[in-house]
């Protein structure tokens, strides 16, 4: 038998998604009424409105069903009840780079990274290498612009 693999996220990642899905589920109705009042314009084969109201239809449906997809998997993880001296999912982590410049991220679930903000996914290239690390561990990470390398100066569960 297969089995599900869970997906880690915070408790506010859950929520913006569950918010996602509620937002979809009042639009769903709507588009419905969009293609109604497309089919009434006749002709469908030549028919814009139609077949954008259709398109965004299933839009909305497929991603429908991957928010419940990932909402059902998901496992919500509250950093202030981790603790410890490796870096996990939930950590927040402050780097130093080659000039020695501090760098912070939290590790999050894959819906909720964005590095702009400091969140980065435990699934991409530097939360893969991160994972595990003590404070003072030197870490190498290859992404397109080249090879980066860091020291992990700090771990923090907040």
């Amino acid at each position: 038998m297969a089995t599900v693999e869970k997906m880690p996220m915070l408790a506010e990642g859950y929520e913006k998604l569950h918010a996602d899905l509620k937002r979809l589920k009042i639009e769903r109705p709507q588009v419905v009424d969009a293609i109604e009042e497309a089919r009434a314009h006749g002709d469908l084969s030549e028919n814009a409105e139609y077949h954008a109201a259709k398109e965004r239809q299933g839009q909305i449906e497929a991603h429908i069903a991957d928010i419940e997809d990932k909402l059902s998997r998901a496992q919500i993880i509250d950093p202030k009840d981790l603790s410890g001296d490796k870096i996990v999912f939930g950590a927040t982590v402050t780097l130093l780079d080659d000039d020695d410049k501090p760098i912070k991220y939290q590790i999050v679930g894959q819906t909720e990274a964005d590095a702009k903000t400091g969140r980065i996914s435990y699934n991409s290239p530097l939360g893969r290498a991160l994972i595990g690390r003590r404070v003072d561990d030197e870490v190498e990470v290859s992404v397109p612009a080249g090879d980066r390398y860091y020291v992990v100066n700090k771990i923090e569960f907040i």
